[in-house]
């Protein structure tokens, strides 16, 4: 992106050292009362560092219970607002990036990343959020004189960001032009599903995802009672409301749980399942799990973590729901019997979630990819022995990466003989008749499934595929 060159700030020779006179203004230290708002953005500025250059999961540092110490140490507005800079930092992360690149007249020195962070943040929130320039700009240059090695940057964290407010539309307008993604990703999407598409889904990751629910009977009814809109999955999606999840009716009565419409969509391609012996395998917590058991399975639910199996059984009495519970790794599993039939929601990149989970593109790679479609493979190979001869499995994951789905099964099923694939009729899903694969195999793409105004459009990107063991 080149922006007007008149005005360029020029704290930066060509070697990349700081210019002029060193900032002598030291009245402000570490022991002195921060300003109101401080803390929230020196923490949304730690954890930012933390997502992109140490590609630690933004889930974990914001756990309320285990999460980053300094978010933990914020009331709830304070942490509202963090969570609202890093989702929007990181969903515009390559626009950001761009803009504060064009305002310089050579990068930042090598070892500046926490200041590049601190602009990252203090950009975000005047480029996408709707908070105060000043306050930005404020909060932001105090960012760096507490900081020793920012505090000579004073200066040009004001300069940058006071230009950004000024120069704001015309920045926005030029910035669009510049991928929302990661090259490498971009690059992966172009491939699979070709530019046009790419760009689609590059575009639709930049809103944030709808709240979906799976309810257990009356949709219709559940739609118009909590003013939403019924789905193609038989699900029904919100309209934006003000308030709690637990808040709205039929929660405590445990009547719906919240799951996007794609994740749904795999526990419904088993057909009948009333009285089959049904096994979730990396089952928490637990939206599938309901599912099958709303579908008259007889459950099994399995999980590596006794943690995270403590809460699918906690989210199922809350439904009133009962499943046997079996803390394992799945690789190692051997039931005293076969089941009827298996789900297997894999682990993987996730990279389908990016509308809710803006970090996964910056804490995922290409060797992610990989390694995590090697596990994928070995899990589905062990999942099918799991099953009686003629029973189904149903592999899934939120990828939108073919390694991790098209591509895997393909070599399963190119050399062995006794699984076949069981394809899936896109007349059986009307609305979703685009999601159908050639092959019959399930592929959701977040720019699919446009709804009316006042209703958030697109899902998770998923992939799943139906297997029949022959012997």
């Amino acid at each position: 992106m080149v922006l007007s060159s008149d005005t360029k700030n020029k704290a930066f020779n060509k070697d990349g050292k700081r210019s002029g006179k060193r900032p002598t203004d030291s009245r402000l230290h570490d022991s002195a009362p921060a300003k109101p708002g401080f803390a929230a953005r020196a923490a949304a500025t730690k954890i930012l560092a933390a997502v992109i250059d140490r590609k630690t999961p933004l889930d974990g540092m914001l756990d309320a219970e285990g999460g980053n110490p300094a978010y933990k140490a914020l009331g709830e507005s304070d942490r509202a607002l963090v969570r609202a800079i890093l989702n929007s930092a990181l969903r515009h992360l390559p626009r950001i990036e761009a803009t504060i690149s064009s305002l310089l007249d050579s990068p930042l020195p090598e070892g500046a990343r926490a200041l590049h962070h601190v602009l990252v943040v203090g950009a975000a929130q005047m480029l996408y959020l709707d908070v105060p320039d000043h306050s930005a700009v404020d909060l932001a240059v105090e960012q760096a004189n507490r900081d020793p090695r920012n505090r000579r940057f004073a200066k040009l964290v004001n300069a940058i960001l006071r230009r950004i407010g000024r120069e704001k539309q015309d920045i926005l307008e030029q910035v669009a032009r510049v991928p929302a993604m990661p090259a490498w990703f971009l690059t992966r999407l172009e491939a699979a599903y070709g530019a046009s598409a790419a760009l689609k889904i590059s575009q639709t990751q930049l809103e944030p995802a709808a709240i979906d629910l799976t309810v257990k009977s009356d949709a219709e009814g559940w739609a118009k009672r909590l003013n939403g809109v019924v789905l193609p999955t038989g699900g029904v999606r919100l309209a934006a409301f003000e308030g709690s999840i637990p808040s709205l009716e039929g929660f405590g009565e445990g009547e719906w749980w919240v799951q996007d419409a794609a994740a749904s969509i795999p526990a419904k391609l088993f057909g009948p399942l009333a009285d089959k012996r049904v096994v979730d395998l990396c089952a928490a917590p637990g939206g599938k799990t309901a599912q099958l058991i709303l579908a008259g399975a007889k459950v099994t639910a399995l999980d590596q973590s006794a943690n995270r199996l403590k809460r699918l059984s906690g989210n199922l009495a809350r439904l009133g729901f009962e499943a046997e519970t079996v803390v394992a790794d799945m690789s190692k599993y051997r039931p005293d019997e076969l089941f009827d039939a298996a789900l297997l929601d894999a682990p993987c990149s996730s990279t389908g979630t990016t509308r809710r989970h803006p970090d996964v593109l910056w804490t995922k790679g290409l060797e992610d990819i990989a390694k995590l479609a090697g596990l994928q493979e070995r899990l589905l190979r062990h999942a099918l022995t799991l099953v009686k001869p003629g029973g189904l499995v149903v592999f899934s994951n939120c990828s939108l990466d073919p390694e991790e789905g098209e591509d895997l099964v393909a070599r399963l099923l190119a050399d062995t003989d006794s699984v076949e694939r069981v394809p899936i009729a896109a007349g059986d899903w009307p609305g979703l008749e685009a999601a159908i694969s050639p092959l019959g195999a399930f592929r959701t793409t977040p720019d699919m499934l446009t709804l009316a105004d006042g209703f958030a459009s697109g899902l998770d990107g998923f992939y799943a595929v139906v297997l029949r063991r022959l012997s």
